[in-house]
């Protein structure tokens, strides 16, 4: 008996499509797919988010110093003249950062080998390339979708049966976070 269905397809397109469906269904929180296609991403959508609710605390609140440019009321860097050359003018500032412990770390980077990087479109913006912003998927997971499932044991994924498709009766299922 196998581990995991093959989906009509090669190692490298499988792995692809899979990755692709985890990351459209925790960016936006629900998909259509077919039957097979989502008990697959089930089982790693779900890994993922155990993953993130067993590592979402674990971090340190550090204090670092950090040079900033100094800006002007536009928004500009503030430019000074050192020995006949224009030179940028930096402040120290106080910055609280995260810093991980290993485990979440591990765990990270054990996400960032199955997401693929999001970019954000406005509809405001639409077409522009300056408007777009990327989503860190990692950062999502640990923040907002982990404290959403901390005192839940399992079963982050819901799937719902909607018909056939009509071009070749595929089993189509809507696949969301519960």
């Amino acid at each position: 008996m196998a581990k995991y269905r093959k989906l009509g397809r090669t190692s490298g397109q499988r792995k692809a499509l899979l990755r692709n469906q985890v990351t459209a269904l925790l960016n936006n929180g629900k998909i259509v797919t077919t039957e097979a296609k989502a008990k697959e991403i089930r089982k790693i959508a779900e890994s993922l988010i155990a993953m993130a609710v067993r590592e979402k605390d674990n971090f340190d609140e550090v204090t670092v110093t950090a040079k900033v440019a100094r800006k002007d009321k536009d928004g500009k860097r503030v430019k000074e003249v050192v020995d006949g050359k224009k030179v940028t003018v930096y402040d120290e500032v106080e910055k609280k950062i995260k810093k991980d412990q290993p485990s979440r770390l591990h765990a990270r980077r054990e996400m960032m080998k199955v997401l693929y990087p999001v970019k954000e479109v406005p509809a405001k913006g639409a077409g522009k390339k300056a408007n777009t912003k990327n989503v860190d998927m990692v950062a999502k997971l640990f923040d907002e979708i982990a404290p959403k499932y901390a005192d839940r044991n399992g079963g982050y994924t819901r799937i719902v049966k909607i018909g056939q498709r009509k071009g070749d009766a595929a089993m189509e299922v809507l696949i969301e976070l519960v």
